[in-house]
């Protein structure tokens, strides 16, 4: 079927699809039939379906709870349907279907074509539940139109199920707003595309698992042989292939008449049925197949879908299962059980440990990156070798690593440089986040990690050309990450305060709530568990049920402002289970100092420049080296500055040896002056340049002496810096005026840059505002395209067009046809063309006209407009209301 026939979904009246496309379809179903191998014989016979307590579907009667017919006259199409909805039902369409307003449509007719398209409908099955996909499926198998009553007997089976028939209404009006299911429910019909893409076909099995119905199954089959099986199954003889067919068809949904033909069927005949019934329905046989396929063959219990496939009638397959479209039908979602639960306290107090945790890894990441990190790969992202040497410098596992990488990545804390050698480094936005409070910057993360379709988890992975995924890279955003992660944590909203799930329960629910999306391994899945294990790492949960400061941040936000705010609520909750930073150290004899708790950021980062990090844990021990101490001089710092420094941040006297260390250094700092020659030497002291030219270590730098007092060398002044420091000194870097240059640790930062944008899954939300002018657009543009015009009589028509066609009049007739509008407040019709030359018609209620210009309401556009008189070509008036 072409994409223009399928487009007729929009205007063409019901009943247009008759005999012969069914039987094209069954024409189809006879030539490409799956080759499934059908058992000729089993040991194992199952038990028919007893008698019937409802009738076939199609005549079961009416359930207690089935809701009354639409009022009115019944649609005869689904733009005749829409345009019978109120504003709020069409904006509620539009809200769960946004790709529908990608361009806004013109009118409700494109609407409904549109929203018949196969990429629209298979975004919207992918959004339904598993109840509401499951009343599609047997919508699509269903007669069409099909009575509410046929739908329920299809769910629901035999004996009836309450759950169904309470769940029934919801998961209807669900396909009803989002116009995949249109009618009343006397005529429910499923859109047209959506029965294609859910009836079974011998290319396309049903998720149902039945098979064609008999007349589909018999339309290629002779008329003879149809007349042989009503012998065989005990029917009288008909006089033409239809009637022939309908009393099989009868024969088939009577439950008490195919119980006793069941009954007489051989053990093994029954079998094969049991081993069909669910699906596959067809089954391949040999040109001489065993008697008990012979049996259900002669008695039409199996029919020919080709010379070697024999297909299970759909309403044997229904008799078999006692009425069930579905083996297992899922009315109801299925809950998420509590695993453990904790004190308030005690969730709220591991979740801040972490929160804590997690600020300092990040700290510390960046801190490795501060003078420039890795270099950038050619195709994007890190190298595993520099993963691997981050997550040891990070004492973490490398998938951890790949996480904290992602989530700077995405914060806007980390970046590449930009420059012919990119590396990465962290961003200016970096130094703006330290100075936020400890529960400010954990809210900056949370936020970003929640709103992220960057996922760490697949970092190692190999994409579908076989390359491995790299963390930063470029192929490592899924755009279901964020629906995802609020879902999860949404779910553990309706738990108990304080109350772990049960991941298994939880898996299943979101299994239920997107079945199209999800399977044993899907994305989806593993994005929920990801989603578990990220937010404990990240301190949203405790022990693995979620936070008090959690719950602020999943409060639903219309914009950015509210998030903000609720990101300052949060921050509010987690900021008193924070530990509180000290401004003091404990110094020791041994070079170290021991830092009891975190330190207040311009400590932190003052002794972090001093000495290096040598442990971590509930303390902090820091070690003084001569290579730190160093780097403090290098930072601008003297002596001076660091022995007060020490004094007045240390609850312990400052140890001599610590003294000394940082005398001994000083006194050396500086007395050698390295500049650019490529770089050069100079020191007052004439014997401690001949020192250093005898050194033997001094090989590799090619020194040569300028003056007495200046050695140069071909060298980089980085590379003659880092020679000299190797060789015991303690040379200070000089600017182009003699200037001690004062370098900084954090010195390295990239170009300011924002964090990347999400990857949108599918088209954006519209807010209200857009949604409000989108219906009102297509109301006024299906009113123009719907309204009557009155023909004008043949003396008005100067270009001779036949009936039904806009008139051309003349300028006088069309400025005394538009002011006797103006005068009535009447609308008329009108053919325009533009500045550009582009030709349209337009409905318009004329308010002002002078000057050569009339002033109108557009009810096309629905907006008031101003037309030049001599670029509207004619002028019709509008039929009167029937």
């Amino acid at each position: 079927m072409g994409t223009g026939e399928r487009n007729q979904e929009a205007h063409v009246p019901e009943g247009t699809t008759g005999a012969t496309n069914r039987a094209a379809q069954a024409a189809d179903t006879a030539a490409s039939a799956p080759r499934t191998p059908a058992p000729a014989s089993a040991p194992r016979t199952p038990a028919p379906a007893s008698a019937p307590r409802t009738p076939a579907p199609g005549t079961a009667p009416t359930p207690a709870t089935t809701p009354a017919p639409a009022a009115g006259p019944a649609p005869r199409t689904l733009a005749e349907s829409l345009r019978a909805r109120p504003d709020d039902s069409l904006a509620a369409l539009l809200r769960a279907r946004p790709d529908l307003l990608s361009p806004v449509p013109g009118d409700l007719t494109q609407l409904a074509t549109r929203a018949g398209t196969r990429a629209s409908v298979v975004r919207a099955l992918e959004r339904l539940d598993t109840f509401a996909l499951q009343t599609a499926q047997v919508l699509a198998v269903a007669p069409d139109p099909a009575p509410y009553e046929a739908v329920l007997a299809l769910l629901a089976g035999d004996d009836g199920d309450a759950e169904v028939e309470r769940a029934l209404p919801g998961a209807l009006a669900a396909l009803r707003e989002q116009a995949l299911v249109w009618g009343g429910d006397d005529r429910l019909r499923l859109v047209r595309t959506a029965r294609e893409l859910l009836a079974p076909s011998p290319t396309h099995p049903s998720p149902t698992g039945l098979g064609p119905t008999v007349a589909e199954s018999t339309s290629g089959m002779s008329p003879g042989r149809v007349q042989e099986i009503l012998q065989t199954a005990g029917l009288p003889a008909t006089h033409d292939p239809v009637s022939a067919v309908a009393a099989l068809t009868s024969l088939f949904t009577d439950r008490a008449r195919m119980a006793e033909l069941l009954d007489s069927a051989p053990s093994d005949a029954l079998t094969v049925l049991d081993r069909l019934v669910w699906g596959p329905p067809y089954g391949e046989v040999s040109a001489d197949p065993p008697p008990p396929v012979r049996w259900l063959r002669d008695h039409g219990l199996l029919l020919p879908a080709s010379a070697r496939t024999l297909v299970l009638p759909r309403e044997v397959a229904l008799h078999l299962r006692a009425g069930r479209a579905h083996r297992t039908t899922e009315p109801v979602a299925p809950a998420v059980t509590p695993l453990r639960e904790y004190r308030p306290q005690v969730v709220d107090a591991a979740a801040a440990g972490q929160a804590f945790t997690a600020l300092t890894t990040v700290e510390d990441l960046l801190a490795e990156w501060n003078e420039g990190g890795p270099a950038v790969l050619r195709a994007g992202g890190l190298s595993v070798r520099d993963l691997k040497r981050t997550a040891t410098a990070l004492d973490l596992p490398e998938p951890t690593t790949a996480f904290w990488l992602e989530l700077a990545y995405a914060a806007g804390l980390l970046a590449s440089d930009g420059e012919a050698d990119e590396r990465y480094a962290p961003t200016p936005e970096y130094d703006d986040w330290l100075d936020l409070p400890p529960a400010e910057r954990w809210t900056r993360l949370a936020l970003a990690w929640l709103a992220a379709t960057r996922t760490a988890g697949l970092v190692g992975e190999q994409d579908a050309k076989g390359r491995t995924l790299a963390a930063l890279g470029p192929d490592l955003d899924r755009s279901p990450a964020p629906e995802v992660r609020h879902r999860v944590l949404t779910l553990l909203t309706t738990l108990p305060a304080a109350t772990s799930p049960e991941p298994g329960s939880l898996l299943a629910r979101l299994r239920w709530e997107h079945p199209a999306r999800s399977g044993p391994a899907d994305l989806r899945s593993r994005l929920a568990q990801w989603t578990l294990s990220e937010a404990e790492l990240l301190g949203l949960t405790g022990r693995g049920a979620l936070t008090t400061h959690g719950r602020v941040l999943l409060t639903p936000a219309a914009g950015a402002a509210e998030r903000e705010a609720l990101g300052a609520l949060a921050a509010q909750a987690l900021a008193p289970h924070l530990p509180e930073p000290v401004d003091h150290v404990l110094l020791q004899a041994d070079l170290t100092a021991v830092a009891p708790g975190p330190l207040r950021r311009p400590l932190a980062a003052m002794l972090g420049v001093l000495a290096d990090i040598e442990s971590k844990g509930g303390a902090t021990v820091y070690r003084f080296t001569a290579g730190s101490v160093r780097r403090a001089l290098d930072a601008g710092r003297t002596a001076s500055d660091l022995q007060a420094f020490l004094t007045e941040h240390s609850r312990t006297p400052v140890p001599q040896p610590l003294s000394y260390l940082i005398d001994d250094v000083a006194r050396r700092h500086g007395h050698l002056r390295v500049g650019a020659a490529s770089a050069y030497v100079r020191c007052d002291d004439e014997a401690m340049l001949g020192e250093i030219m005898a050194d033997k270590r001094s090989g590799p730098l090619h020194l040569r002496r300028l003056a007495p007092t200046v050695l140069a060398t071909t060298a980089e002044p980085g590379a003659l810096l880092d020679g000299l420091r190797s060789m015991g000194y303690a040379p200070a870097a000089e600017s182009a005026e003699g200037d001690v240059v004062i370098t900084r640790a954090d010195s390295r930062r990239t170009p300011r840059r924002t964090a990347p944008v999400p990857v949108p899954d599918g088209p954006p939300h519209p807010d209200e505002t857009l949604l409000d002018a989108a219906v009102r657009a297509i109301r006024a543009g299906d009113t123009a395209a719907t309204v009557v015009r009155k023909e004008p009589p043949d003396s008005a028509r100067t270009d001779g067009s036949g009936s039904g066609s806009l008139p051309r009049t003349s300028s006088a007739e069309t400025l005394a046809t538009v002011q006797a509008a103006a005068m009535t407040g009447s609308a008329v019709w009108i053919g325009y063309v533009n500045a550009e030359g582009a030709a349209s018609q337009r409905v318009i209620a004329p308010v002002r006209v002078e000057g050569g210009f009339v002033t109108a309401y557009d009810h096309t556009a629905d907006e008031v407009r101003t037309y030049p008189l001599h670029r509207i070509t004619g002028v019709a008036e509008l039929a009167d209301p029937a």
